[in-house]
Formats: C-alpha cells, sequence, structure tokens
C-alpha cells in the first residue's frame, strides 16, 4: 500500500463484497436510487446471522457463518471511517486467525477484533472529540423542527475551532430522518456577490432531487409550479438550475421600486415551502455569516418570519471574534428574536488537553499516557484550536518528527528535535509554509484558485489558466493528495490520467461541473497571501478578462457577478477608455441582475464602480451610458433607503439631463421615497410641479368649483360614446402624456391621504389624458376611482358602474398586471355592488389578494382581503368559518406588517 492514502472506503467495498459472497444478497436492496445512497450513509445493514438464518430458512442440515466472521464484515462496513479496519495487515491477521481457527478446531470462536490493526499510514480520525454535547443540541432541535415550526441555531467561535465539523456531524442522522440537508459558504473575497451561500445551498438541493426517479421528479415539478405559479421564473433568476427540474418558465413582468421586492419576498418563501413539511423537514446550514451580505440578511429574516408555516432549521456558523457589536449580522440576529423566532446561540470554546490528548493517541495508535508528552507540546502551540491542531501534527509528520517504525509496528516522535523545531504559532504563514513546499505548479493554481473563492470550479480555473481542464486538474492533484482541497462531488475521478478523446465520449459526466473547495477558509487565505501584494490587483485583472473573453455571450449573464467582481478588483490598472467603457456597461449589467435579485446594497456598489469609471465629460461625450448609470443609481440608493445618497444623485440627473423625460424616472422615485418617508405634501409638491412642466395644471388650493369644472370637461369629452366604447381607444402612445400619467400615479395615494380634495382632480385627469390620447395600464385604475367617484359623491350610479365595468374589461386586454389587484379592488370594493349582489364581489376580491401578493402590491393585496371578509360578513357567511378565514388572513397581513388593513 501507497503511505498517505486512505483505504477505508475501499474497506467499505470490500464489505459489501464478503456480505453478498456469504448471504447471497446485497446488504441493501431498492429501486429507488436515492434510498440506496440513504441506506448506505445512515443505515447498517441486518446482522449476517440473521440474513443467514432468513436464507436457509427449512433447510435442516446448514452450516451457519460464525459470529465473529459476520462481525469482520460488519466491521469493514461501519459508518465511521474510523470503526473501519485500518490497514489491510489488520484485516488480514484477523482473517487468518479464522482461517487456523478451522483448520484446527472446525469452527471459529471469538476474540477480539483488529489487535494488530495498526495503520502505518499517517491519518488523522475524522471524528469530533469534545463536542457531544453541542452535536446533541443541534441533533435536539432538528427533532424539534422535525414535529413542526423553524428555528435557528447559531455556532460561534474562532477560525478553526470546529464550527463547521460539529454541524456537518449532523448531517447523517437529519438524511437518517429523511430530511434535506443543504449547505453554503460566504465568501471573503466575494462579498458583492448577492444570496452567495444561499445559491450554493439551493444548487445542491436540486443536485439531489435530480438524483431522484423520475415519477419522484415529476411530483416536484408539479408542487414547485403550484407554489410559484407563472412567477418561477423569478426563482430560475437566483438558482438557474431550477430550470432542469421545471423546464424554461415564461418571463416575468418587470416591478420597479418596492413591488419587485415584495414579490420576491412572497415567492421565495413560497418555494421553501415546498421542501420544509414535516415529512420531509428543511436544514440549511450558512458558514462564515460574518461575511454575509445585507441582500442574504434580508432573506433570512423573512424565512425566519415565517416560522409556523414551514419546518426549517437554519443553521449559521461565525466567527464571534470577527464580529462586532455593530455588525449587520447581529443586528439581524435580534430582529429575528423580536419577531418571536427561536434562536439559540452555540459558543464553541478550545478543545481541552485531554480531548487533544485522545486525538493525539488515536492518530498514533497509542496509550493516553504514552500520547502525553507530545500533546502538552502540541497545546502550548494550538491552545487547542482543532484546526491548527491537525495541521500541527500533519506538519510534524511531512517534517518526518513524527514516523513510523516498521520493525517495532509503533508509530514514534523525537520530543527534543520537536521543541526545537521552527513550526510558527501564525496559522496563515503555517499554511503558507506548506503550500510552499509543493511543486511551483501547483502553487499558481492554487492562488489563482484562491481569488476564485472558497469554492471553485474546474472549468473556470482552466480558463484563467490558459490550459486544459485535464492539465489544471493534474496541477491541483498534488493539492488533493494533501487534503488542502476538496472535491465535492466525484467528477474530478474522470480528470485524472485522462485523455481529451475520453472524456469527450462521457458526456454524461462532463454535463456536470467539477468543483472543489478549500479545506478551510485558513487554505484559501493562505494561497491567497502567496501573491504579492503588488501584484493582486493584476492577477484578478487577468482572471476577469480571461473569463469575460472565454464565457460565452449567453453565459456571461449568468456569471456577470464573477466577472465583474474580478474585474472590479483591477479598476485602477485599466487606462484605455474603451476597456472602461465596457466595465462600466458590465457593472450596470451587474446592478440590473443585483437590482432585480432584491440586492440593493450590491446594485449601489456596481453602479459606483460604473460611474468611477466614466470620463470627465462624461455627459457630454457618454450621455446615453452615463444617465441610465445615475438612473440606475438614483433607484438603488432609494430601494437600499439611503435617502440622502438618493437625494444628490438625483440633483445631479436633474441639472444634467438633457430633457424633460429623461428627468421623470428620478421624480417618479423622489416621490416614492418622499411617500416612503411619509412627506406626503412634499412628495405632492414634487409631483405638481413635475406636471406643470409637462403642461397639467391644477389650482392650488382645489374648491368644490374646480371638482366640478373638472367633471363638466371629462363628460365634455365624453362627448355621445358610452364609458364602455372607450375599451376601443387606442394605447397611449406619447411620451409625455404617458410621463403625466406615471406622476399622477404616483401623487394618488398621497392625495388619498393629505389633500383629498385634490384626488378628484387627479383621477378625472388621468381619464381625460385617456380619452384624449389612448389608453394605458395606468387607465384601468383611474377609470376604477372614476367609477367610484361617480357611485359614491355623484350618485350618478349608472355611469359609474359602467366605468367600472371599463375598467374590468381593459385590464384583460392591457399588459396590466402590476396594478391589477388595484383595479379589481377599487370596483368590487366601491363601485360593484350598486348594481350586482355583494356576494358576486367577493371571488373578484380574492382574485385581487392573489395577484398583489403575487405582483408585491401589498397596499391593495391587504385592502381586498380586509373588504372580502367585510363582504362576507355583510352577507351572512357562517360566523364559525368566518372567524377562521380572519384567522388566516389575519396572519398573513401581520407577516406583511400591512398594520391599517
Amino acid at each position: 500500500m501507497n503511505r498517505g492514502i486512505d483505504y477505508r472506503s475501499d474497506f467499505y467495498s470490500l464489505g459489501v463484497t464478503f456480505y453478498q459472497l456469504l448471504t447471497g444478497k446485497l446488504p441493501f436492496e431498492s429501486d429507488d436510487a436515492m434510498e440506496l445512497v440513504h441506506c448506505h450513509l445512515a443505515k447498517m445493514p441486518v446482522s449476517l446471522e440473521n440474513r443467514v438464518a432468513d436464507r436457509l430458512q427449512g433447510i435442516g442440515n446448514r452450516e451457519e457463518i460464525p459470529q465473529v466472521v459476520g462481525e469482520i464484515v460488519m466491521k469493514l462496513m461501519a459508518k465511521n471511517a474510523e470503526e473501519r479496519y485500518q490497514s489491510a495487515l489488520g484485516l488480514k491477521y484477523d482473517l487468518e486467525k479464522c482461517w487456523e481457527q478451522w483448520q484446527e478446531k472446525g469452527k471459529v470462536e471469538a476474540f477480539e477484533l483488529g489487535e494488530r490493526d495498526i495503520c502505518d499510514r499517517f491519518l488523522i480520525p475524522e471524528k469530533l472529540y469534545g463536542r457531544e454535547t453541542e452535536v446533541t443540541q443541534l441533533l435536539a432541535a432538528f427533532e424539534r423542527v422535525a414535529r413542526g415550526n423553524s428555528e435557528m441555531i447559531l455556532v460561534a467561535g474562532y477560525s478553526g475551532v470546529g464550527k463547521t465539523a460539529v454541524v456537518n456531524e449532523v448531517h447523517k442522522p437529519i438524511v437518517q430522518q429523511r430530511g434535506y440537508f443543504i449547505k453554503g459558504k460566504f465568501d471573503q473575497f466575494n462579498r458583492n456577490i448577492p444570496f452567495s451561500a444561499f445559491v450554493q445551498a439551493f444548487r445542491g438541493l436540486m443536485g439531489q432531487l435530480l438524483g431522484e426517479s423520475e415519477v419522484q421528479l415529476q411530483q416536484w415539478k408539479h408542487n414547485i409550479l403550484k407554489a410559484l405559479g407563472d412567477s418561477a421564473q423569478v426563482i430560475i433568476e437566483i438558482i438557474p438550475e431550477l430550470e432542469k427540474i421545471i423546464g424554461p418558465q415564461p418571463p416575468v413582468e418587470n416591478l420597479a421600486g418596492n413591488a419587485a421586492q415584495n414579490r420576491f419576498n412572497l415567492l421565495f418563501p413560497k418555494f421553501i415551502q415546498v421542501f420544509a413539511l414535516q415529512e420531509h423537514p428543511l436544514v440549511i446550514f450558512l458558514d462564515d455569516l460574518q461575511w454575509i451580505d445585507s441582500a442574504s440578511l434580508n432573506l433570512m429574516t423573512l424565512l425566519m418570519g415565517r416560522a409556523e408555516e414551514i419546518c426549517l432549521l437554519m443553521i449559521g456558523a461565525y466567527r464571534d471574534n470577527e464580529v462586532f457589536p455593530g455588525h449587520p449580522f447581529l443586528l439581524t440576529k435580534e430582529e429575528i428574536k423580536k419577531i418571536g423566532t427561536k434562536v439559540k446561540t452555540i459558543t464553541l470554546a478550545p478543545l481541552s488537553k485531554n480531548n487533544i490528548n485522545q486525538l493525539v493517541g488515536d492518530t498514533l495508535s497509542c496509550t493516553l499516557e504514552t500520547a502525553q508528552p507530545l500533546t502538552k507540546l502540541i497545546y502550548q502551540k494550538t491552545q487547542g484550536n482543532p484546526f491548527f491542531t491537525t495541521q500541527f501534527l500533519r506538519g510534524l509528520y511531512e517534517d518526518k518528527l513524527i514516523d513510523f517504525d516498521e520493525q517495532i509496528g509503533h508509530w514514534q516522535c523525537d520530543i527534543t528535535q520537536i521543541r526545537s523545531s521552527t513550526l510558527t504559532d501564525d496559522v496563515i504563514e503555517f499554511m503558507a509554509g506548506k503550500l510552499q513546499k509543493l511543486s511551483p505548479e501547483t502553487q499558481e493554481v492554487l492562488k489563482l484558485a484562491a481569488c476564485i473563492g472558497n469554492q471553485f470550479d474546474l472549468q473556470s480555473l482552466s480558463i484563467i489558466r490558459e490550459t486544459s481542464q485535464i492539465d489544471t486538474a493534474t496541477a491541483l492533484w498534488k493539492a488533493l493528495q494533501e487534503g488542502l482541497i476538496l472535491p465535492v462531488s466525484e467528477v474530478y475521478k474522470f480528470y485524472q490520467n485522462s485523455q481529451p478523446d475520453a472524456l469527450q465520449t462521457k458526456e454524461y459526466v462532463l454535463s456536470e461541473q467539477c468543483v472543489y473547495r478549500f479545506l478551510h477558509d485558513r487554505v484559501q487565505q493562505a494561497a491567497y497571501s502567496l501573491i504579492p501584494e503588488e501584484q493582486k490587483a493584476a492577477t484578478h485583472l487577468k482572471i476577469g478578462q480571461l473569463l469575460l473573453k472565454n464565457i460565452s455571450p449567453a453565459a456571461r449573464e449568468e456569471n456577470i457577478f464573477a466577472i465583474v467582481n474580478q474585474l472590479n478588483c483591477g479598476i485602477e490598472l485599466i487606462e484605455e477608455q474603451n476597456e472602461r467603457e465596457q466595465l462600466a456597461k458590465l457593472n450596470l449589467l451587474a446592478a440590473k441582475k443585483a437590482k432585480n435579485s432584491t440586492a440593493h446594497t450590491a446594485a449601489v456598489a456596481y453602479l459606483t464602480s460604473g460611474r468611477q469609471l466614466l470620463p470627465p465629460f462624461s455627459w457630454e461625450s457618454h450621455y446615453n451610458l452615463t444617465l441610465e448609470l445615475y438612473q440606475e443609481a438614483v433607484e438603488a440608493a432609494y430601494l437600499s433607503t439611503d435617502f440622502p445618497a438618493m437625494e444628490q444623485l438625483a440633483e445631479v440627473v436633474e441639472n444634467k439631463a438633457q430633457t424633460l423625460l429623461h428627468k421623470v424616472s428620478v421624480y417618479e422615485i423622489e416621490i416614492q421615497a418622499n411617500l416612503a418617508q411619509n412627506r406626503l405634501l412634499e412628495a405632492i409638491e414634487i409631483g405638481l410641479q413635475v406636471l406643470k412642466m409637462l403642461d397639467v395644471n391644477f389650482p392650488e388650493v382645489p374648491e368644490p368649483s374646480d371638482i366640478e369644472a373638472a367633471m363638466t370637461r371629462t363628460f365634455t369629452n365624453l362627448g355621445a360614446r358610452t364609458p364602455l366604447d372607450l375599451v376601443h381607444l387606442p394605447e397611449m402612445n406619447s411620451p409625455s402624456k404617458l410621463a403625466a400619467m406615471k406622476i399622477l400615479k404616483g401623487i394618488m395615494p398621497c392625495a388619498y391621504q393629505a389633500a383629498p380634495m385634490l384626488l378628484p382632480l387627479i383621477v378625472m385627469e388621468q381619464v381625460n389624458l385617456s380619452m384624449q390620447h389612448g389608453n394605458t395600464a395606468i387607465s384601468t385604475v383611474a377609470y376604477g376611482f372614476f367609477g367610484l367617484i361617480l357611485c359614491g359623491v355623484v350618485e350618478d350610479i349608472s355611469t359609474g358602474y359602467q366605468f367600472g365595468q371599463l375598467a374590468l374589461n381593459l385590464i384583460e386586454n392591457l399588459d396590466t398586471k402590476k396594478i391589477q389587484a388595484g383595479t379589481i379592488f377599487v370596483v368590487n370594493a366601491d363601485v360593484r355592488h350598486y348594481q350586482e349582489p355583494v356576494r358576486d364581489t367577493l371571488a373578484p376580491l380574492k382574485r385581487a389578494y392573489n395577484i398583489g401578493l403575487e405582483t408585491g402590491d401589498l397596499e391593495f393585496a391587504s385592502l381586498s382581503a380586509y373588504i372580502y371578509l367585510y363582504h362576507a360578513y355583510l352577507i351572512g357567511e357562517e360566523l364559525s368559518e368566518l372567524n377562521k378565514e380572519i384567522t388566516s388572513y389575519n396572519q398573513v397581513l401581520k407577516q406583511l406588517n400591512q398594520k391599517t388593513a
């Protein structure tokens, strides 16, 4: 056997072979591939004694398998590698002992297994030491979640203290109980990528689902589409692998401002709920929360706010020494506590000297007493840090300060030599020293991998290394052997000692990415530290340029964050103006994608970089690009609630934009921002000023006579037509009139609350603009509100009802999904019941509620629920059943923070 290679997985396979040989059956039998994987991971097979008795039942004269032989087979198949045979010599000794007894006595008597099973390979046990209490707490949390509800468990501690190892320990028991365990990791060098750990986790989940049977896949497809409806593309934008399960989906409507955020906030929990059920609870492990992005924090709060609806255990690990009291993550944790979700923090302390002694004793296969001197020395160096302890032990072995004496069959070490060695106490320096012992080729490839992130794929790495994937995998092989990087799947094996032609014949393999990850953050940091400081920017820039050049245009958008983050690291080195302009456009693309994913802080950062790349007089030389960057920046600042920055950026656009129409989108955002801050009169003032510039004028102080004059003008414009005739108007195409309609829509809710005499004038102005210049989506709400005014104020019920019908007919003809909820609501709440039974409003109001949730129009969704219940009460619905509905809707409205409704 070759030193340093762990054959314990081969022993498991050998155990399966022995089991089949002796019983005539495999240890586990199932047509379900996932069931088989589950069994091999988490279950022990039926003992050989029972299986053989089963097989030979009814046969009188049979030879039974000796018990000790069955124990040997079961030892080979132990779930933990440490409990299997550790050496072929140990297995050979026990089998020979069985054979000798059989030859001499005709039977095999019981004896202690593994007496000579001392491994001559340096293998540090994978089992945990001193963490039994913490593992028990995690498993207890999962048991509670499996009974319903959700929880959050946080594991805190210094780097290398074993946070990830503790969480991974509960993986098998969770799978054993049919739970789904998924994990993702935030990256120190890629903090600008929104939702990075969530995306990693759910990509992993999609991979698990794709391994299930076709029948199960069809069920998942049905369940997911039922939950997401026509908006599934919103989730595919974030988790592209979802498309492999549910197929291509229709594009979704682009929503502005908070509507897009609201839509996402409602869809993602629905998506999670498909997987987080009592029959299969979901566990999400998010590692390195100290590097979490703001979009992920918002998503975390959102999911934990649905604690009563889903069976979700969210486990987070973070370095408590790198998280200050005002850190966004800690503030979010407190918010989650306030909403009533159970949050528990487990803080891992360093291992005790006794724990370290057990680790050393097991590694060197010696007694605890024999291990004491080496333990004392290691503890002085590592202070009980598990990661540094294992790396220190490996370092001693690699420097030949620990060696296996084949003559006496034991490990030995020279304590005096170890004391005088120059092994450093600094983890990064120590790991960097280990890396420097690798070949220059392997060091170079690891430096590039560290720039990509803690997890990296072979295809991207080969692109930036400018070699084939096989050559790149070969360069990584030594780091893989040394355990400095780990494969995420078994695909890496196909790249060892392969030729390109051979790989091309394995399309089923190549359809899956070959992905690796660094053993630990400290290894990635050490690899990154090998790049001289003055070369880091240039390295990132080259990586970004190669990715941009070699990734297809179709894949560019999917990888836009990875590309732009690399290029932005070298932004100061880009001197050619055409390259700077290209990167500004890429930052704009990344910002839009981040905004669509509701990652507003990341969008702000990309737009800031994009503006920095513009030349000094860009408003003159690159007008369209500059305008779009600033327009997007105004909205991103508003969405991230940075109102001072929004105002500064808006002022630039207002001063520099060449036409009024180029400024309108900024004015719209300023109106929304004032509304969000409850500065209603300021919002109205902005709107009225812009409308004046668009030749739409209102009196400063509206009087009843103004409303009467507007009413007369409206009916004059209607002329001999009936309201229902207006459904045939052409679509509005005048840019200035469309702009006026948008501004009028923006100030309508402000006028409703702060200037009620202005509201009828706004509504009638929209109706008049529509009658004169054509219909637009906004016209539907205006017609509905005009119907309300005619029925409820003017008491012209017949005409008002017709305007209500016009609004409803028009939403079927125009692309009005964004404002359907408001239109259906106002007609059914305030118009329809004047000429139809109130009962006829119930189904439309429920529809308005659903559409409002889907499009993010929470105000009208909530009002629709309120009026639906009110109308149901008025028509005499059975009260006990109605009370259940009220309770259900109230829970949703409370979660949506719709206090008024």
